[in-house]
């Protein structure tokens, strides 16, 4: 059954304006990194969508699939984005069986929390290698593709047919730093600054590069996993007082994939609400910061926390 538009869509986006276009997503049965491309999907695009989970990401296609009569949506799974040979096996199936691919959302990651004291260096390795070399080499297996794309789409400011595109999915951790999250923050600078390369180096031939880095947004796994949901404390520190919807991250990756983000590049595009600029709060509601530092790591009791063995 489809999801009704708006869920993941606004109604301001014409329909259509992404025709015989291709998605090419990693971490795409994601709640966020699905909802970008089920907009993208409404709008006519067709999708490969990467996952690790076979089952999981077979089924979100087939979701995917219900926003448009038509629509073709491919879902791959068993696939390590810190495997640059898996990747490349994706990329070509998506170009054989969808002829190409004129976008790509870099959205696989992994996340815990964990104390420094407490986090192991492979734990901190893994996160590193999801978030940061699984997003490089999302972007060293499709450029090529990319490189074609705006051969056929020219990025000229008047037209209207866009390709050549490559957004990566962010966090704000490394703004400022973040108790907890120190191995989340380093992996996330490390994604900020492969999208400013990419931008510097493809720019010229027309593919843009940019970042949209989520806050906390309602319904995600993020959000179960390393919150609690039900506090009021987390929607306080907002300044808009709420937590964002999945529908707003989707608009952004709309509004950068089309003709309206033609002379976008390079940027960090940071839909949170204007929470990064709060001050450090809570976490689970329990104890604020610095109390759940200094009264002996009572937050590792926090729902998400881990001592990490890996």
């Amino acid at each position: 059954m489809a999801l009704p538009r708006s869920e993941y869509l606004s109604s301001v986006w014409r329909e259509g304006i992404f025709d015989g276009k291709v998605v090419f997503c990693t971490g795409g049965a994601g709640t966020i990194c699905s909802a970008q491309v089920r907009a993208l999907v409404h709008l006519g695009a067709n999708a490969c969508i990467i996952g690790r989970n076979v089952e999981k990401t077979e089924k979100m296609a087939q979701s995917i699939a219900t926003a448009r009569k038509g629509a073709k949506v491919i879902g791959i799974g068993a696939i390590d984005v810190r495997k640059i040979e898996s990747l490349e096996q994706a990329v070509e199936r998506c170009v054989r069986e969808l002829g190409g691919i004129d976008y790509v959302i870099a959205g696989a990651a992994g996340n815990f929390l964990s104390p420094i004291s407490g986090l192991s260096a492979n734990a901190f390795k893994t996160v590193m290698d999801i978030d940061t070399i699984g997003s490089f080499n999302t972007l060293k297996s499709t450029i090529p593709h990319l490189l074609e794309s705006v051969k056929k789409n020219p990025n000229t400011g008047h037209n209207t047919s866009t390709g050549g595109r490559i957004l990566f999915i962010s966090a704000s951790f490394h703004f400022t730093g973040m108790p907890l999250q120190t191995h989340a923050a380093a992996a996330k600078a490390g994604v900020d600054a492969i999208m400013a390369g990419a931008a510097l180096e493809y720019g010229p031939f027309g593919v843009t590069s940019n970042v949209i880095t989520p806050g906390p947004i309602a319904g995600t796994e993020g959000m179960a996993r390393l919150s609690d949901t039900s506090s009021t404390t987390a929607t306080k520190k907002n300044p808009l007082g709420r937590f964002g919807t999945v529908r707003e991250i989707a608009d952004g990756t709309v509004y950068l994939f089309s003709d309206t983000g033609s002379y976008v590049n390079g940027e960090v595009l940071v839909i949170d609400g204007g929470g990064w600029r709060s001050p450090a709060g809570s976490f689970d509601g329990e104890m604020t910061y610095p109390d759940f530092i200094l009264q002996g790591g009572g937050f590792a009791k926090g729902k998400g926390a881990r001592q990490s063995k890996l």
